[in-house]
């Protein structure tokens, strides 16, 4: 996972205290490489250091796709030499310098750590800024020869967050990339991020924007998991016992429930780019208020496949908590 689109790790477990259970031999696959052609095949490219191959992969998808890949590129350690050399010979491939800008992000993230920023050092956080100023240099250049540039502008509402350069900006930035691409997922999900308390928002203005996004993109969209992901959110920052009890209110659960039958559990949705990540949210969200029926139908569907998005907050880690969940539903759904 993209270490910049984390909702900034806390520095406990939480436990959703359904008592004690084994973790079934169940291992799901956190690669999106098995569950996305295209990532494998780029992989293979990006591998062999064959740019001609990973252009011609990269050029005819869409957006979600090409943000799919780009993310999965910058998480591959040591790619940055690979993508300088490709930008020494051609410094005009917009491609190859939005990779490369994503990786500094990425690196940055790395150093700082998803910890809050009471747990960051100084030095971290000289690193963090020299790597996201270096980014932000880039993404202005790339915005400013292709305006287009939905993963550009995607990532620049993520330099805006890591820079501190405020919430106003933040939003003027997703709103020149959602005249272009309304609806884009992968930029609703980092401003939620910006809307946060942690950031320089507020609970109230984080729910209202993830209702927003999924009413007005399409049913069937993958929209709604923002509401799951914001409420996930909330719970995470409240302390032991309050915790329990927000997830207990009948709203959380109503709301939860409601963005699953215009998402994941209505008819129209479709497997497209970013699914995994989406159904694996829809999981955690049902299993967070036990109702195990629908989180049975998402642990069905995801098959194999699984996000560490979320789970790797739980005890045990991403892996046990996703498997221990995922035989709850199973034998209570």
């Amino acid at each position: 996972m993209n270490p910049a689109a984390a909702t900034g790790r806390r520095d406990h477990r939480r436990s959703l205290g359904f008592g004690t259970m084994a973790t079934t031999k169940f291992t799901p696959s956190f690669d999106n490489a098995a569950a996305y052609l295209e990532v494998a095949a780029l992989r293979t490219a990006i591998r062999a250091h064959d740019w001609p191959a990973v252009r011609e992969l990269y050029d005819p998808l869409d957006w979600d796709t090409r943000q799919l890949l780009v993310f999965d590129v910058a998480d591959q350690e040591g790619v940055e030499r690979f993508l300088r050399e490709v930008i020494e010979r051609d410094p005009d491939d917009l491609v190859a310098t939005t990779m490369y800008a994503v990786r500094q992000v990425v690196m940055g993230w790395n150093v700082r750590t998803a910890a809050r920023a009471k747990n960051v050092s100084r030095q971290q956080f000289e690193t963090f800024f020299r790597y996201l100023r270096q980014a932000e240099e880039t993404l202005i250049w790339v915005c400013a020869k292709d305006p287009g540039n939905v993963v550009a502008w995607t990532e620049r509402v993520v330099t805006a967050r890591g820079l501190e350069l405020g919430p106003s900006e933040a939003r003027r930035r997703y709103d020149r990339l959602a005249d272009r691409v309304p609806h884009f997922l992968p930029a609703q999900a980092q401003l939620l991020q910006q809307l946060c308390p942690k950031w320089s928002g507020d609970f109230a203005t984080m729910h209202a924007f993830a209702q927003r996004c999924m009413q007005d993109a399409p049913a069937g969209a993958q929209n709604g998991m923002l509401v799951v992901e914001g409420h996930v959110e909330h719970w995470l920052d409240l302390e032991s016992g309050k915790d329990a009890e927000y997830l207990g209110t009948e709203q959380v659960r109503t709301e939860i429930r409601a963005a699953g039958e215009r998402s994941v559990l209505h008819p129209d949705f479709r497997r497209t780019p970013g699914w995994v990540r989406t159904m694996s949210m829809f999981a955690l969200g049902y299993s967070l208020i036990s109702d195990w029926t629908r989180a049975k139908r998402c642990f069905t569907e995801l098959g194999p496949y699984a996000d560490k998005r979320g789970w790797d907050y739980l005890n045990g880690g991403a892996e046990e908590a996703f498997a221990r969940n995922r035989a709850w539903a199973m034998e209570r759904g």
